[in-house]
């Protein structure tokens, strides 16, 4: 029988090229189910108290990650099966290659002078006030977005599943799904979606790292990516968006942070890599680029990772 750590290694890469080739389904993506499951949830829970969101949060990323871990247990004396559920799992949590399309379709409008098209298109890579924004801030926002999710779409997503397998994916993306759904500090989330935003801050530390640290190694500067990560990455409001921006504006020479709106609120963030040059429309496909290389060196570091781990168990038992 194969062993767990060339089951996971198998399986990511395969998952990885599925993502590569396919991207994201328009219709039935299995993480926009567990949204609409999630909503629903939400709606029969609702109330303006921590406690009630914590137990949202344990209902359904408890609830998630047990259905994967039984499906788990039911392929595991079969190789093939635990390989292809490995494969089918990294494909569904991972967004790598819809979030490069997404970056480079709002590029493209802002080539081709057409600023509203582009801010149209904005809300499908993060949720500030597109209207609000002029072209270049739109850049900017695209390559900020690019650098998140980057930790939270790909690399956080293999460093679970090297630590726990196909459950440990499925939680991932599930507490990450909550977060984007609750987490945010409007009125009717600010005490529901506290834990949500919490574990959110938990679960995302290990990737956000590694994220940072693999743009300092892909990246065009290493020293600028280093120096704006220890400069700069505590002054973000997010523990984890902090290292990875500031890493990626470091790495790519240009300076990120500054005022952005969501939701109609105003926030005056503090810039990333100050030294930098503001960032232009051909910075959009910079980042992509970076943001593929960091993913095929995570899935290196986390396949390779769990390869090590085991053959070191193995001999010392």
């Amino acid at each position: 029988m194969m062993r767990d750590e060339r089951v996971f290694a198998y399986g990511a890469t395969a998952g990885l090229i599925g993502d590569l080739i396919l991207a994201d389904p328009r219709r039935g993506h299995p993480v926009a189910a567990f949204g609409r499951a999630a909503g629903a949830v939400e709606r029969a829970l609702w109330r303006d108290h921590r406690g009630w969101g914590a137990l949202y949060t344990a209902v359904c990323a408890g609830g998630a990650t047990a259905a994967a871990a039984l499906a788990a247990r039911a392929v595991r004396n079969r190789d093939a099966a635990s390989v292809a559920l490995t494969a089918a799992t990294v494909w569904a949590v991972v967004g790598g290659t819809s979030l490069g399309r997404e970056a480079r379709a709002v590029g493209a409008a802002l080539d081709a002078g057409d600023l509203q098209a582009a801010r149209e298109r904005l809300p499908h890579l993060c949720g500030r006030d597109p209207q609000a924004l002029d072209g270049p801030g739109v850049a900017r926002a695209v390559v900020e977005s690019v650098a998140e999710n980057t930790s939270d779409a790909v690399v956080g997503a293999l460093v679970w599943g090297a630590l726990g397998g196909v459950p440990g994916l499925v939680a991932f993306r599930a507490v990450n799904t909550l977060d984007a759904m609750v987490g945010h500090r409007s009125p009717r989330h600010r005490r529901f979606g506290w834990a949500s935003a919490r574990l959110d801050d938990v679960a995302g530390a290990p990737g956000a790292r590694l994220t940072a640290a693999l743009a300092v190694v892909a990246g065009g500067d290493p020293r600028g990516a280093v120096r704006a990560w220890r400069a700069d990455a505590h002054r973000h409001p997010s523990p984890n968006a902090g290292p990875v921006e500031a890493a990626f504006a470091g790495a790519l020479g240009v300076r990120l942070g500054g005022t952005l709106s969501y939701g109609g609120r105003v926030e005056h963030r503090p810039v990333l890599n100050g030294p930098g040059r503001a960032v232009e429309v051909a910075d959009i496909e910079r980042a992509v680029r970076l943001s593929r290389r960091v993913g095929g060196l995570a899935l290196a570091v986390c396949a390779g990772g769990r390869l090590l781990y085991g053959a070191w168990k193995r001999r010392g038992a």
